[in-house]
């Protein structure tokens, strides 16, 4: 084999017809494998990457990555399945992916840092530098995603190698280049697109959405992608910051933010109209096929719902707290679950002999508190996970819904928990809309003390509450009819409905 210096060469990424054979010879019946050898062939052109000239190492990265998208999409839509894998199949996808996006990321950034410093070879891929930064940028994205997944800390490698790509290339002056991402995807974009694209979606999304619906909010910032504006200055409907200079995560952007020459300002520009747009037709029960979800087969509503808080959140200024938090050192016991809860109260028929988690508080509001958790006990704790908590010396149990989470260094877990309420109480809950028997189930009644809205707030088993169904509830010995107001919140084991509350005497319940 002819090596490119002219000489005899062994490596088998030396001579494009042998790359070229290599990827012909990929089992293509087997995702997972092919995404495994292509992410050791990028290792492996990543480790050699100062024998080649610069523009073999492109052509050589182009074709590897390009026979590597389908089959990566294809994990993609195994691991954000709306029925998640088995822990040990999402380990294995989650870390296939992981080192695919991680590895890819490197190669592009490594090939864009030769040309910066003028490696053999730089003048012939100048033509190829927006694609080049487009797909390292849709890399980082990958990379990013994976880490959002697990809620865990990212590398801070991602942030510097983010800032170099974009740098480069508003300052050579491609950034507005309109390229092709890869073969079969339909469209262009360019850098500033994808660039403004990744901060606004880890903004609004990370550690505060689930692993399926962060997958869906990338998937619908990236559809609008270029209807987001990318700016030097803060100004109507800007979001986010992000400094070039010391590249950390986007911040949210308000009038007092630290301007100087590096930094970023990414705001909403006309990407809510089309979001909007977007969730009209979702509401007609389509998903439009311009949508790409990677191949994946999504409920219109669930892709609403997800579109619905992409529209809050790229709406909404930063939300005021609306009550003071404060330090405090206090441990709280916990019951993970609705029916875990259930076992807490007098109605729930506690055969479990468990004492349950204890959480130690790291600061707390009369909305929310915040713990971190060691690895050895945060397995299975969630966005939207239901939370009882009882503080040491405190009576009553309280209810809460995981809002927040993040990984620290040492791979602690910081809970972000909003409490619902500060008191559970356990109640029957009466359907009499059956001809055989009136059906009974137990539900969580929420309202604070003291609360005289006329309305009520309960924790029910899943998929029960329905909007066309009133229910009766016993409760400090009175009788109540619940005219049902809305559904606020479903979870893997809870619905979480509003009802009109309404007292029943005696007599009108007979």
């Amino acid at each position: 084999m002819l090596g490119i210096f002219g000489k005899k060469s062994d490596h088998p990424l030396a001579d494009i017809k042998s790359v070229q054979e290599l990827l012909n010879e990929v089992p293509k019946n087997d995702a997972f494998t092919v995404v495994h050898e292509m992410t050791d062939l990028i290792e492996s052109l990543l480790e050699q990457s100062d024998a080649f000239r610069l523009d073999h190492q492109l052509t050589v990265l182009r074709m590897i990555d390009e026979v590597a998208q389908s089959f990566v999409r294809k994990l993609l839509r195994d691991y954000f399945s709306v029925q998640p894998p088995q822990k040990f199949q999402e380990n294995r996808l989650w870390g296939q992916l992981d080192r695919f996006y991680t590895l890819s990321s490197h190669a592009y950034h490594d090939v864009l840092t030769r040309y910066r410093n003028n490696g053999r070879g730089a003048s012939t891929i100048k033509p190829e530098l927006a694609l080049l930064t487009v797909r390292g940028i849709g890399a980082l994205t990958g990379r990013l995603k994976m880490v959002a997944a697990r809620y865990a800390l990212v590398d801070p490698t991602a942030w510097r190698q983010l800032a170099d790509f974009y740098n480069h290339a508003e300052t050579a002056g491609y950034h507005g280049q309109q390229v092709p991402l890869y073969p079969g995807v339909a469209g262009t974009t360019s850098v500033t697109q994808e660039f403004a694209a990744l901060l606004a979606w880890y903004g609004v999304s990370a550690g505060t959405l689930s692993p399926l619906r962060e997958h869906i909010s990338e998937r619908l910032i990236s559809h609008v992608g270029s209807k987001l504006t990318l700016g030097r200055q803060f100004g109507s409907g800007v979001l986010f910051a992000f400094d070039l200079a010391q590249p950390t995560p986007p911040m949210r952007a308000n009038p007092e933010s630290t301007v100087h020459a590096a930094v970023r300002f990414v705001g909403s520009g006309d990407a809510l109209n089309q979001l909007n747009g977007l969730l009209k037709t979702l509401d007609k029960d389509i998903v439009p096929d311009d949508l790409n979800m990677c191949g994946a087969k999504y409920d219109p509503e669930l892709v609403g719902e997800v579109a619905r808080y992409l529209i809050d959140a790229l709406t909404q200024p930063l939300p005021m707290r609306r009550s003071p938090r404060r330090k405090i050192n206090v441990n709280l016991k916990v019951a993970s679950g609705f029916y875990k809860m259930l076992e807490q109260t007098d109605v729930g028929l506690n055969f479990s002999n468990e004492e349950g988690a204890q959480w130690e508080v790291e600061d707390i509001s009369a909305t929310g508190f915040r713990s971190v958790i060691p690895a050895s006990i945060a397995d299975g704790i969630k966005i939207g996970a239901l939370v009882g908590s009882k503080p040491e010396n405190i009576q009553n149990w309280g209810a809460g819904i995981v809002r927040r989470l993040s990984r620290d260094a040492n791979n602690n877990l910081h809970v972000g928990v909003e409490v619902l309420s500060p008191q559970i109480i356990g109640v029957l809950l009466f359907d009499h809309g059956f001809e055989v028997e009136e059906i009974r189930q137990i539900a969580l009644y929420l309202n604070r003390p003291n609360d005289n809205s006329g309305e009520a707030l309960l924790l029910m088993r899943p998929d029960t509450f329905s909007p066309s169904r009133s229910l009766s509830m016993e409760l400090n010995d009175k009788g109540y009819l619940l005219l049902p107001l809305a559904l606020v919140e479903s979870g893997e084991d809870y619905d979480l409905a509003r009802f009109r509350l309404m007292e029943q005497d005696a007599s009108a319940e007979n």
